[in-house]
């Protein structure tokens, strides 16, 4: 990778060199504060799992306990859930006990064991970001309102969409060869694009993928037994879906504010990337809620991948101090997600506004990024 880029629309240049001679002492991750981080969160969000369930019993403080319940259980939990991002740039065997643990503990019992989310390494690969072959964007800026608007009521499909993956379709991927590939390629990942193709797992990777999906399914194929037999009473039930609802809306809320996806499939360059990312560095008591562990220095990120989360923040500030005025990294700071969801969907829009061309213009040839997202799993 060079280390210097330059942007056609920036006099500045970046040097990604100069950057990570500021920070060079900030990529060393610390496994106890993952592990105080993880369990400490788990541990929360079971107390409002909790306080949900047994709101009942609190006679008329019935409403404000299953309110803070659901609130603290959904910020909780997703924080949780959040640990798999970094669980793919993660390197060595430090961390595969973690990694077993966060999947026993929560990805697999939530549904999205560390497996479905391996294809965000492809979000970060300069010649697949932003194009077909990243599943983890939208071009949402540039396609119409309702576009954005689908793309937010999907949430409520979710919880048993990934139900159906694991009790139904994975069991007929392990008796269908044809089918298992089908699902590895078209139902097996954590993205935004509908459309988007999963490469086949190796030999070596389908074994972890076949562990991951068989627990998943012990785990939901149990829920669904005691379910079925009124062990766990409707309300709950609903209370259950709709948290898995909740923290679905999180991510997606939280990843329409990760970048402004303005770009439509070509490749970009190194500089385009990491202006389309933003950071939110302000009201981090806030934004440590709808952003945890680190993601909400998405911009950072991109420009550090390997950087620990942990250490974003300090190596935020320290760029902030240390780079050129003219630094186009100052451009990816955002005032805040409302902010940020504002300057989308005015863009979209304004994109439903534009007049279509006219008949008689010949057509235009259409981007593979120029489409409709209908799914979170694909």
């Amino acid at each position: 990778m060079p280390e210097t880029y330059s942007d056609t629309h920036e006099s500045a240049e970046f040097s990604v060199a100069q950057a990570r001679q500021i920070v060079r002492d900030l990529f060393e991750p610390r496994p106890a504060v993952y592990w105080i981080d993880f369990l400490l969160t788990m541990s929360i969000g079971y107390i409002g799992l909790a306080l949900l369930a047994g709101a009942a019993d609190l006679g008329p403080w019935h409403i404000v306990g299953a309110i803070t319940g659901y609130v603290v259980a959904v910020l909780a939990f997703y924080r949780a859930v959040s640990f798999t991002h970094e669980l793919v740039h993660l390197k060595g065997a430090a961390f595969n006990s973690f990694r077993v643990v966060w999947n026993l503990l929560c990805g697999i019992p939530f549904m999205v064991p560390s497996f479905t989310y391996y294809t965000h390494v492809e979000h970060h690969a300069k010649r697949t970001y932003g194009t077909a072959s990243d599943g983890e964007y939208l071009p949402l800026a540039r396609q119409p309102w309702w576009a954005v608007v689908a793309y937010l009521m999907q949430p409520w499909f979710v919880p048993p969409v990934l139900m159906l993956r694991f009790l139904v379709l994975a069991p007929l991927g392990w008796l269908i060869p044809p089918f298992r590939r089908w699902l590895h390629a078209h139902a097996s990942s954590l993205i935004m694009d509908p459309e988007y193709i999963r490469p086949l797992p190796t030999n070596k990777e389908l074994q972890v993928w076949r562990i991951q999906e068989v627990a998943t399914f012990l785990v939901v194929a149990t829920v669904m037994l005691a379910i079925y037999n009124g062990w766990v009473p409707s309300q709950i039930v609903v209370r259950y879906y709709l948290m898995g609802v909740g923290l679905v809306y999180l991510n997606h809320v939280r990843t329409m504010g990760a970048h402004r996806f303005v770009h439509t499939g070509r490749e970009l360059t190194f500089l385009e990337q990491l202006l389309d990312s933003l950071n939110y560095p302000e009201r981090p008591w806030l934004t440590c809620l709808w952003a945890p562990v680190g993601l909400r220095y998405h911009a950072l990120h991109h420009l550090f991948p390997a950087m620990p989360y942990h250490a974003l923040d300090a190596a935020h500030h320290r760029l902030m101090a240390q780079l050129p005025p003219d630094s186009p990294y100052r451009q990816t700071k955002s005032p805040g997600l409302l902010h940020a969801l504002r300057e989308l969907m005015s863009q979209s829009l304004a994109h439903s506004r534009q007049r279509p061309p006219s008949a008689d213009a010949p057509p235009q040839p259409r981007s593979p990024r120029q489409r409709v997202t209908s799914a979170s799993i694909s």
